[in-house]
């Protein structure tokens, strides 16, 4: 019986193999069906159809049939690196482009040529020879120019069109990056002390006339190779049978231009002469950096566009004049218009009388000397008359806007270099001017030294020193609005912002707005209604006080703004906190209902109690909002006080964290402010504030009153808050050099790689400089990710939560700073404890005397103070 189950089992189990057998060779049969056909759909096409040419398009009547460019690749990135730089630079060709790769290769969104018998096998020199072959087989008489390139290469496909119109490619051309081979390789590649080849990895570039000498011989040089290096191979190739060398030029580094860095090359700063000079950039590895360099070229290339435009617009201004036609007239003549669109129209293109000035220092003349605009001088250091800091350090943004500047005018230099037989290179900035008319632009004055350099004929290089007169003109006003994280695709003017809020048509406003991109009518529609209802529910909120502790809201469609925690550390200082929570129930509990406030105080027996018994008042009154506060013990410390208040259970992660000091008065600007400029895992708003004048500063022992009416009126306790504060240079100025006030998500600020506050320091100051630093020191950790995709530990292209908990990189918090007059530091006096770390006195020091008084207030007490004056020469006679 054991034998006949044994025997039973046995037929089971092959009848079983025999049925799973034969399902997986059903389903591989139809695996090879399913690629056949796809290849067969491809064979199908023709070489034209592959590449998408019509017949009868020739060089002769089509600016399209240019160059050629057959890209290499492999089965294994054809949807990684091909299908980038398909996506990338390969559409914008002028002429064709194709990808060659192994027989069995198969992409339906290429155009993809799958070479009859080649493989993917390194070294690709069959590959190489047999795209030739195809090119000349079906494309000879088609174009005028064949390119040879790698799937990790990015071409200039502008500058490349510009390169080849300038040569003549009825003469045989083999143009490239020269090479012989490196130190190893030196006396193993076979050549001749004459011969040279050209680098295949920058590209390759043939006349018409070279690929029709060559290519009838391929068979005789594929069998007969001297090394493993197909690029030298096709240069020997060439050089045999079409009798040209590779392009013997120092230049072509520079224009073919290859990065020695390996995986890691183009993942820095892009902003250098190579970037901007070349036609092709070799190599880039990964996918991400080939988009990333596709981003900045087109940036690039915008910046072109505005620059044509103005040339325009000066054009037009010019031929204006010369026809005597009034700058108020806006037509050539009756009834026929300068421009096709007017100023009501979203197409308009700007008015010539503003953006076609001739470029002039003189352009602004001040009608009297409070409009006379002061010039910075630039040197080791920048040097401004009325900055507070008349002497600081060279600002980066400063730096990189005078490096743009520089380079853009050594190209233009150099420009015509290679016809002059000269080059002129750039050494140092030596010193200059600047100053910026908001109307027209920034003004320049560079003295630069330079280096000439002449290679042809009589050879020299001598050291110049140039004065160089720049005016960089403002181009028209461009917004760009996102509203529920929908960009509209196209960029609206301010006018039409402006039509837009005064609540055009539908049908008018939904044209302003744009219709391309990812944009669709829903979200269109539902921008509009919510800028709707949030422009009335303003104004009906200015009209009719909300009740107290009501919230006034929209329809659903709306989305409900996200809600901001005021976070303040308070020790004592209860007459001048009773003034800040009549701001914060004016401002933030009577208008926008989405504002709370959590207090970190240090505990005073005095004081105390009473200002708990006023936010216990608070919120009973407002039960909707959250009213909260903490008590520390210990000595003061404004690190240990907001540490301890953003790691509370009283605000929550999708919180917005403003922390501000009892001193600041703020309006319903503040608050839109903080909640347009703080981004999540994006971006961190550091208000400039206004910080007052001393108001009572004593001259010669005796108090002199500089009171203005806001003052007078800020001490008053029926102050009306949501006023707008006067801001003038006699009563303040802009603490630039202050971050205390800072708006961050709590999500943020929680992270690893910041941590909240040094808790460390005592009493106040330098907290605030330690959370800026700790914010840079992780975005230059964040910008490592770079390298990371360069080195290709990560793929952008995956979702990016998933990116964020496996690869355990945040992203970089931008920070974000601009003047706010809504925020206003009310003065108060200041006293330095001598005991409070160097650091710490110093910044207390400076913030001190900054209070004092305007340049020109210090400037009247000086001059009329004897003991001031007497002071001062005793003083210089010491020294």
């Amino acid at each position: 019986m054991s034998q006949r189950k044994k025997i039973l089992y046995g037929l089971f189990g092959i009848i079983i193999g025999l049925c799973v057998g034969a399902l997986f060779r059903n389903y591989r049969t139809l695996e090879i069906v399913s690629m056949c056909n796809s290849i067969n759909s491809m064979k199908q096409k023709t070489a034209l159809e592959i590449i998408g040419l019509h017949p009868s398009e020739m060089p002769d009547n089509s600016q399209r049939n240019l160059v050629f460019v057959g890209v290499m690749t492999a089965k294994d990135f054809l949807q990684s690196r091909a299908k980038a730089v398909y996506d990338t630079w390969g559409k914008n060709i002028p002429g064709r482009i194709a990808f060659f790769s192994s027989e069995e290769s198969v992409a339906e969104n290429l155009p993809l040529v799958a070479l009859r018998g080649v493989d993917d096998r390194y070294p690709p020199q069959k590959k190489s020879f047999m795209m030739l072959h195809y090119m000349y087989e079906h494309y000879i008489d088609r174009f005028e120019w064949f390119a040879r390139a790698d799937d990790d290469v990015f071409v200039r496909t502008d500058k490349l069109e510009q390169f080849l119109r300038s040569i003549d490619s009825s003469k045989p051309q083999f143009i490239g990056q020269a090479g012989r081979g490196n130190s190893e390789e030196f006396g193993l590649l076979s050549l001749e002390f004459d011969e040279n080849f050209c680098m295949g990895g920058p590209g390759v570039i043939m006349s018409r006339e070279t690929l029709r000498r060559v290519a009838p011989h391929i068979p005789t040089c594929l069998k007969n190779l001297y090394s493993t290096h197909e690029d030298v191979e096709v240069g020997r190739c060439v050089q045999k049978f079409a009798g040209i060398p590779c392009t013997w030029n120092y230049e072509m580094q520079s224009i073919l231009h290859h990065n020695s860095s390996g995986n890691r090359a183009f993942s820095g700063n892009l902003k250098n002469k190579e970037v901007h000079s070349a036609i092709t950039l070799h190599p880039v590895k990964r996918p991400a950096l080939m988009y990333r360099l596709h981003a900045y070229t087109l940036g690039l290339k915008a910046q072109e566009f505005r620059q044509q435009s103005l040339l325009l617009h000066r054009d037009i201004a010019q031929m204006t004049t010369l026809l005597q036609i009034p700058k108020i007239n806006k037509n050539l003549a009756p009834g026929v218009p300068i421009f096709p669109q007017d100023e009501t129209s979203p197409a308009y293109l700007g008015d010539h009388n503003v953006l076609g000035s001739t470029p002039d220092l003189n352009r602004h003349r001040p009608a009297h000397l409070g409009e006379l605009i002061e010039w910075d001088f630039i040197a080791k250091s920048l040097y401004s008359a009325m900055h507070p800091n008349p002497k600081r350090k060279i600002e980066s943004s400063l730096k990189e806007g005078l490096n743009d500047v520089v380079r853009e005018i050594m190209e233009h230099i150099n420009n015509f270099s290679r016809q002059r037989g000269r080059v002129i290179e750039f050494r140092e900035l030596l010193y200059g001017y600047m100053r910026v008319n908001s109307l027209y632009g920034q003004d320049l004055i560079l003295d630069l030294l330079l280096v000439y350099k002449k290679y042809r004929g009589k050879k020299m290089t001598v050291p110049v020193r140039r004065h160089l007169y720049i005016q960089r003109s403002f181009t028209d006003i461009r917004v760009r609005e996102i509203t529920g994280g929908v960009v509209p695709a196209h960029a609206v003017t301010a006018l039409d912002r402006r039509r837009i809020a005064g609540g055009g048509g539908s049908a008018e406003v939904s044209r302003m707005m744009g219709t391309g991109g990812n944009t669709t009518g829903l979200d269109r529609m539902r921008s509009i209604l919510n800028s709707g209802w949030e422009r009335l529910s303003d104004t009906l909120a200015s009209q009719f006080p909300v009740a107290a502790g009501s919230e006034f809201r929209g329809p659903s469609l709306a989305p409900a703004k996200d809600r901001i925690v005021f976070v303040i550390p308070l020790a004592g200082r209860s007459e001048t906190f009773m003034r800040f929570l009549r701001n914060f129930e004016e401002i933030a509990l009577g208008r926008d209902g989405r504002t709370d406030l959590l207090v970190s105080m240090y505990v005073d027996p005095a004081e105390s109690p009473l200002v708990t018994g006023l936010l216990d008042q608070l919120r009973a009154q407002y039960p909707r909002n959250r009213i909260n506060y903490l008590q520390l013990y210990g000595n003061f410390s404004r690190g240990v006080a907001l540490d301890r208040a953003i790691k509370s259970p009283f605000c929550k992660p999708g919180d917005i964290l403003f922390f501000i000091d009892v001193d600041m008065i703020f309006t319903q600007r503040t608050l839109d402010r903080i909640r347009t400029n703080v981004i999540r895992n994006r971006q961190v708003y550091l208000p400039i504030v206004f910080s007052e004048y001393d108001p009572q500063p004593e001259v010669g022992g005796r108090a002199k009153l500089i009171t203005t009416e806001h003052h007078r009126s800020s001490s008053s306790s029926f102050r009306n808050f949501s006023a707008p504060y006067r801001v003038s240079n006699s009563n303040g100025y802009f603490r630039q050099f202050g971050y205390g006030l800072a708006g961050i998500y709590k999500a943020d600020i929680l992270r690893p790689d910041i941590g909240g506050f040094n808790t460390d320091i005592n009493g106040w100051g330098l907290e605030d400089v330690k959370f800026l630093e700790n914010i840079i020191a992780a975005n230059v950790k964040g910008s490592a990710r770079l390298l990371d995709v360069a080195d290709g530990k990560v793929d952008p292209f995956q979702d990016p939560l998933s990116l964020q908990q496996h690869q355990q990189l945040p992203q970089e918090l931008t920070v974000f700073r601009a003047p706010d007059p809504s925020l206003v530091h009310i003065f108060h006096p200041i006293s330095c404890d001598r005991n409070l770390e160097e650091a710490q006195y110093r910044m207390c020091l400076g913030t001190k005397a900054n209070t004092l008084g305007s340049f020109r207030v210090l400037e009247e007490r000086f001059v009329r103070d004897r003991e001031l004056l007497l002071y001062g020469r005793r003083g210089r006679g010491r020294r």
